[in-house]
């Protein structure tokens, strides 16, 4: 498909100063992320790599306002995080759509919360569902739909309020292999399109080096930064880029950092 251009504000800078968090009970908090330093230009995809339990979603929920830093913080353009913003979009493994409404209020449902009115929300949900290939499905229930469908709307949902900054916790992990790679492609058709900054979490090092500008590599918990480099390949990807040499060599890389001991 060929992705329209969107409208969209500017993409933001994202900075992580010294951040470190603490999760748990307040009798037993333990340290999730160790005194991160991330620099994030606007408009660049970073993918964050590390094992199951590391700290990746601890990192986005706190990119997200959801979680307070115990020391150090997260900036957004030189503004300090401190509560959740439809600047900052975030898209989950698992959808959050409402059961009960259609696809398209769904998709509108940003809007409805900033008082726009029902046609004016509607249209623009409309044109966000023809944008992720699904304008045929406005009046269908989310239990209707395969789980790549959910997936496309649950994105629509997030760009409706065009958020500078896009954060994705493994959104495409409960997939099928086939229905994933079609995922992958079509979001980098959105945000070849929209150009804002993607904070993409995974622990797929092949779906890392696929979609990123950049991977940074997080070490068990506490995660520490034990990579970061700029992925060496052209753009546009395809699935033959995958079967390089050269993506071997580099995947081979990142499976040394995710074993090495804390």
């Amino acid at each position: 498909m060929t992705v329209e251009p969107v409208t969209q504000h500017r993409p933001a800078h994202v900075a992580l100063r010294a951040l470190t968090v603490e999760v748990g009970p307040p009798h037993e908090r333990v340290a999730a992320l160790d005194k991160l330093d991330l620099d994030v230009p606007p408009g660049q995809f970073v993918c964050v790599l590390g094992p199951s339990g590391c700290g990746k979603s601890t990192l986005l929920a706190a990119i997200a306002g959801h979680i307070a830093a115990k020391q150090g913080g997260v900036d957004v353009d030189s503004m300090r995080v401190e509560r959740p913003h439809p600047d900052r979009g975030i898209v989950f493994q698992q959808h959050t759509l409402f059961p009960w409404k259609r696809v398209i209020d769904n998709v509108a449902f940003g809007l409805k919360m900033q008082g726009i009115g029902a046609a004016a929300r509607r249209r623009e949900a409309q044109r966000l569902l023809d944008l992720v290939g699904l304008g045929g499905y406005a009046s269908h229930y989310p239990a209707q739909l395969s789980g790549g469908m959910q997936q496309r709307v649950e994105i629509a949902r997030v760009l409706i309020n065009r958020p500078r900054v896009l954060l994705m916790d493994e959104p495409f992990g409960a997939l099928d292999a086939q229905t994933r790679r079609k995922m992958q492609a079509l979001l980098l058709e959105l945000w070849a399109s929209i150009r804002t900054t993607v904070i993409f979490v995974t622990h797929d090092i092949d779906e890392a080096l696929f979609l990123g500008d950049r991977v940074v590599v997080l070490s068990r918990q506490p995660a520490r930064i034990v990579a970061d480099f700029e992925v060496p390949f052209a753009r546009p990807r395809s699935e033959a880029s995958t079967l390089d040499r050269a993506f071997a060599d580099v995947k081979r890389e990142c499976l040394a950092w995710l074993s090495e001991p804390v």
